[in-house]
C-alpha cells in the first residue's frame, strides 16, 4: 500500500523550491533589465512608493516573494526544532534561516545599486548555499525516515547471476514469409540506432544551438547537426547492440533486441554501424571539423569507454557515462561558432549533472535484471537507501548548474517558469519514490525527470530564437 508522505518533507521540498524560484528568478538577465526600475527598498521610488512600470513591478512582486518564502524558512526551521529530526538536519536548516536575511540584505544592497558589481556573484553564491543546505536536509531526512539500514551489499564486485542461454534454451521467434520478415528486418534496423534517445539527444544540440545564436545559425547548420546527431546516435546504439548481444539475452527488458534475438547478423550490424558513422561524422566534416571532431568522440565514448570500459566495472558507469549526453551540447554549439564557448560548457554540465538524477531512477526500477546481467549499477552494489540518496544529490546539482546557465545566458521567464514548476514536479516524485518503493514510482520519477530536460530544453530553443 502507498503510504502518504509526512507533512515534514512536504513543507521543506516546498521551501527548498520556493528559494530556488528566489535563485533562478534573480539569475535570469530579464530581471535585471526589471531592477534597474525599482532601484529603492524596500519599494519603489523613494523607498515606499509603489512602482509605476511593469518592470517595477515584477522587481517589486520578486520582493514580496522574497518575504514570503523566508517565511517559509522560519517556518520550516520550527517545524524541524520541534520535532525529532536529527541533529545534521536541523543544523543545516538553521543554516539556511541564518544566511536567510543575509541574503536579503545583499540582495537589496545590489537593488539599489550602491554597491560593487561582484556583490551580485555573492547574492547568487549565497542563494544557492541556502538551497543547498533545504536540500540536503530533504534528503538526509527521507534517508532517516524511509531507507533501510542494512540495505548495504557487502562488496562492489558483481558477476552475473545467471548462464548465457544455451542454443537450445535460445529459440527466438523469427517471420519466415517473405513480408513479414522484410517487415520485421526493416523495424530491427530502426531498433538498433535506439530511437528514444534521439530526440531528446537533439533537442540538447537544438538548444546549444540557439543559445549561441549569431551569424552561424544558418538553416543548413541547423539541419545538418541535427541529421548528423541523429546518425549518431544511431551509430552509437548499434554499437552497444552488438557489443552487449549477449548479456541482452539475460535481461527481461533486453532480450527482444535484434542481436539478441539473431534477426539480425553481428556482421550486418557492424557495417550498418559503420556506415551510420562514416555519413555522421562526414556531414558533421561539412559544417566545421570541431564538430565532426566532437561527434566522432561522442560515438567511441558511447560504444567504447562507456559499453565495454565503464558499464561493467564501475558503480560510477552512470556518472561518468554522462558524459556522452552532455557532448550533443557541445556539438551544438560548436556547430554554430566554432569553437567550445562558455554556454556550451554551462549546458553540457546541466546535461551531465542531470544524467544520474535521471536514470537511477530506470536502474530501481530494473535492478534485479540489471544484476542478472552483471551490471553493477548503484542500486545493485550500494543498495536502493543509497540510490534515492543521491537521485536528490544530482537533482540539487542540476538546478542549480540550471539557475547558473540563467545567470550567464540570455534567458528569461518562459526558462524560469518552466524549470521551476518542472523541477518541483521532478522533487515530489522524488520524495513520493523515498515512500512507495515500487517500480511505478521509480518509473514516475524516471518520466518526471524526462518531462523536466525536455521543457527546460524547448523553453532555451524558444527564447533562443526568439529573443
Amino acid at each position: 500500500m502507498t503510504r502518504t508522505p509526512d507533512r515534514f518533507p512536504g513543507v521543506l521540498a516546498a521551501t527548498a523550491m520556493g528559494v530556488y524560484l528566489l535563485l533562478v528568478v534573480g539569475a535570469a538577465t530579464s530581471l535585471t533589465d526589471a531592477a534597474a526600475s525599482c532601484t529603492a527598498w524596500p519599494a519603489c521610488g523613494s523607498g515606499w512608493e509603489l512602482p509605476a512600470t511593469t518592470d517595477g513591478w515584477i522587481a517589486f512582486g520578486h520582493r514580496i516573494v522574497a518575504f514570503l518564502v523566508g517565511i517559509a524558512v522560519v517556518a520550516t526551521a520550527v517545524f524541524a526544532w520541534r520535532s525529532e529530526t536529527s541533529r545534521r538536519v536541523k543544523a543545516v536548516i538553521t543554516i539556511a534561516t541564518v544566511l536567510y536575511p543575509i541574503q536579503a540584505g545583499v540582495g537589496a544592497a545590489v537593488a539599489t545599486g550602491s554597491v560593487p558589481a561582484y556583490l551580485s556573484g555573492v547574492h547568487l553564491i549565497v542563494g544557492i548555499t541556502i538551497f543547498g543546505t533545504l536540500l540536503a536536509g530533504l534528503a538526509w531526512w527521507l534517508e532517516a525516515e524511509t531507507g533501510d539500514p542494512n540495505d548495504k551489499p557487502e562488496n562492489e564486485t558483481l558477476e552475473p547471476s545467471e548462464a548465457l542461454p544455451s542454443p537450445e534454451e535460445h529459440t527466438p521467434h523469427i517471420p519466415t514469409d517473405p513480408i513479414p520478415r522484410a517487415k520485421a528486418t526493416i523495424n530491427a534496423y530502426f531498433r538498433l540506432m535506439k530511437p528514444r534517445l534521439m530526440w531528446l539527444l537533439c533537442l540538447v544540440a537544438a538548444a546549444a544551438m540557439a543559445l549561441a545564436g549569431g551569424p552561424g545559425l544558418t538553416t543548413y547548420t541547423v539541419a545538418a547537426t541535427l541529421i548528423a546527431g541523429s546518425l549518431s546516435i544511431g551509430a552509437s546504439g548499434t554499437f552497444n547492440h552488438v557489443l552487449e548481444r549477449d548479456i541482452d539475452r539475460r535481461m527481461a527488458r533486453t532480450n527482444d533486441r535484434p542481436l539478441a534475438t539473431d534477426l539480425v547478423p553481428v556482421r550486418n550490424a557492424v557495417a550498418f554501424g559503420l556506415f551510420l558513422t562514416v555519413i555522421s561524422v562526414g556531414l558533421f566534416a561539412t559544417i566545421n571539423w570541431l564538430a565532426a571532431i566532437l561527434g566522432l568522440t561522442a560515438i567511441i565514448f558511447y560504444s567504447i569507454v562507456y559499453t565495454l570500459i565503464l558499464k561493467p566495472n564501475t558503480v560510477q558507469n552512470t556518472v561518468i557515462g554522462g558524459a556522452a549526453g552532455a557532448l550533443p551540447a557541445l556539438i551544438g554549439w560548436a556547430a554554430v561558432t566554432g569553437e567550445i564557448g562558455l554556454g556550451g560548457i554551462l549546458l553540457a554540465t546541466l546535461i551531465f549533472l542531470w544524467t544520474p538524477a535521471h536514470f537511477y531512477n530506470l536502474a530501481l526500477a530494473y535492478k534485479d535484471d540489471y544484476e542478472r546481467g552483471g551490471f553493477p549499477m548503484m542500486p545493485v552494489v550500494r543498495g536502493e537507501t543509497t540510490t534515492r540518496r543521491h537521485i536528490i544529490w544530482y537533482l540539487g546539482a542540476t538546478l542549480i548548474a540550471a539557475a547558473v546557465l540563467a545567470a550567464s545566458s540570455t534567458l528569461g521567464w518562459i526558462y524560469v517558469v518552466s524549470g521551476v514548476v518542472f523541477g518541483g514536479i521532478f522533487l515530489w516524485m522524488v520524495v513520493r519514490l523515498h515512500y512507495e518503493q515500487t517500480e511505478s514510482a521509480a518509473f514516475r520519477a524516471f518520466h518526471a525527470s524526462n518531462a523536466y530536460l525536455g521543457v527546460v530544453l524547448l523553453a532555451i530553443v524558444f527564447e533562443g530564437l526568439a529573443f
